[in-house]
């Protein structure tokens, strides 16, 4: 059973495959920020965006604070599959027809960039992070023969013909199968592409953040969570974070390395958001090949591997995504990631660790990295579309590119100020819709008593003529209330029986059990409704 701590270190009541090997314990621990303070730039969030950005900045001598909501490493960055890849969700034959020939080579350009230089970064300060490179493959989801596979292959093709216009290695080889395949499900033919990436995500973290951690222009301060990012002064040639202990940063720019920005709309209306699942299975050593795998099922499945002691590996498959808050079957779908491995590596042993995370899908296909709308001096990072730490580390270049003055090239396409396509407008308008629907459960009851809410489990109450309640029934039966609209947008809060959260289906905001706040847009905490629940989330 997790700790009441436990939404401090991470974003879920499941932990991921990472602390393994690399346990909570071992994170570093920072004092929280105590008084106003000064500094060139102050970054938000101590994820591989935050990390990355801090450390381009502090290499050329910038003085960084870096201010972190909860724990260290707290966000999705530790909930990962820990992919690096310069293949893109969408396809680049599909970016091509969206942005145009350019676009796709800045994407390959910047993600092959990115997954290069974690490499770089991890020699260079002596990380053992498990960092490698490897082979990429995608197959079809169906089995040949069946319908499906045929048309599959012509896009597989298609898809291989453009990787090389693009720069990339890539080849369709027919009747391809991954070494230690050894079930009957035949999937055979794959487009393979060369020259792709994984590592072990926390670990490349962490020894980055224990370099900054000795080096004097650099802070870093943790339980610290930021309520405002506001441009200041003559001409706004000043930025001002506000943290909820009502202390100030002042700098000359700010950088909000958050997964989602802290702010009402703007990009944010412009993301679709997911919940995506994972299990670590093992294998015996040496019996998969090493290589990143992925289908053609929308969602697709993801697959790597990564260490576990001297006799086994890990094989980490995810996928079975469903947009946040809009389902809760999490067991079905940890049972379908099992299931697939089963059938197709017979050798698959034990089922050690089962977790969730969460990701924002831009409607263009392209994440939001630098100026934020409207602003000089505010930097974003967003809209990872799956490919988080790529965007991460890609972040680190262009924005601390921009802050520094160098021009970089890849500005054009990843601009937060961009005016989407005119072709994307429909979508927009179907997501605006789809949003806006999700208000229906202002109306809408879980429970009808709380005598209905097993321990450890939770629902909305919506008594007549009242404002809805998040109620919490912990294990020793004792009940915690807490409002259900969500802070960001009043949008009522559902019960995540898996992770053991409160998740709004309007926006993709978060919050434990205990009412704190684990995922943006939202920027504070749930308002408890009751006394116990304030002590409950004081706890937190």
């Amino acid at each position: 059973m997790a700790s009441k701590s436990h939404f401090l270190n991470t974003s879920g009541e499941n932990d991921p495959v990472w602390v393994h090997l690399e346990p909570y314990s071992k994170r570093p621990q920072f004092k929280k920020l105590a008084e106003d303070i000064k500094t060139d730039v102050c970054v938000i969030g101590s994820g591989i965006a935050g990390v990355s950005v801090s450390y381009e900045l502090v290499q050329h001598g910038v003085n960084v604070v870096m201010l972190e909501a909860r724990e260290i490493l707290s966000g999705e960055s530790g909930r990962t599959s820990g992919h690096l890849t310069s293949g893109i969700d969408s396809g680049f034959v599909e970016l091509v027809s969206k942005r145009g020939q350019s676009a796709a080579q800045m994407a390959v350009d910047s993600h092959t960039y990115a997954l290069n230089r974690v490499g770089e970064i991890s020699q260079k300060l002596g990380i053992e992070c498990e960092y490698r490179h490897l082979p990429a493959y995608d197959i079809s989801q169906y089995e040949r023969g069946q319908d499906g596979h045929d048309d599959d292959v012509e896009d597989f093709k298609a898809e291989a013909k453009k990787m090389n216009e693009l720069g990339m290695t890539a080849s369709f080889k027919e009747g391809f199968a991954v070494k230690g395949w050894d079930g009957k499900v035949d999937q055979r033919d794959a487009v393979t592409y060369e020259g792709q990436a994984t590592f072990h995500p926390t670990k490349y973290i962490l020894g980055v953040l224990k370099w900054l951690g000795q080096q004097p222009n650099f802070q870093c301060y943790t339980r610290s969570r930021v309520m405002s990012v506001e441009e200041k002064g003559l001409l706004n040639k000043e930025v001002r974070v506000s943290t909820e202990d009502g202390h100030t940063v002042t700098c000359a720019n700010a950088v909000e390395a958050t997964c989602i920005p802290l702010q009402k709309l703007s990009v944010i209306a412009e993301l679709k958001y997911f919940r995506t699942y994972c299990i670590a299975i093992r294998v015996p050593k040496g019996s998969v090949e090493d290589c990143l795998l992925y289908d053609s099922k929308d969602p697709y499945h993801y697959v790597r591997l990564t260490a576990c002691d001297e006799k086994d590996d890990y094989i980490v498959i995810g996928g079975e995504d469903h947009k946040v808050a809009q389902e809760n079957e999490a067991e079905e779908r940890y049972m379908e990631l099992e299931s697939w491995v089963r059938r197709r590596f017979t050798q698959a042993g034990s089922v050690d660790y089962k977790w969730s995370g969460q990701t924002f899908e831009p409607i263009d296909y392209t994440a939001f990295i630098g100026k934020n709308q409207g602003q000089n001096h505010i930097y974003i990072n967003t809209g990872d579309f799956g490919n988080g730490l790529t965007h991460g580390v890609v972040a680190g270049k262009l924005i601390s590119d921009e802050i520094l003055g160098i021009e970089n090239e890849w500005s054009k396409l990843y601009n937060p100020k961009r005016i989407p396509s005119l072709s994307k407008v429909p979508e927009m308008m179907a997501h605006d819709l789809e949003i806006n629907a999700q208000y229906k459960r202002l109306l809408q009851s879980d429970v009808r008593d709380i005598e209905d809410i097993l321990p450890g489990e939770g629902g909305v109450l919506n008594p007549t003529l009242k404002k809805p309640v998040a109620v919490y029934k912990d294990d020793r039966g004792n009940v915690h209330k807490f409002s259900a609209l969500c802070p960001h947008m009043k949008g009522v809060v559902c019960w995540n029986k898996d992770e053991k959260s409160w998740d709004c289906p309007v926006h993709g905001s978060r919050f434990g059990k205990d009412g704190i706040a684990i995922m943006g847009p939202a920027k504070a905490n749930m308002s408890p409704a009751d006394e116990a629940s304030e002590a409950l989330l004081k706890q937190a």
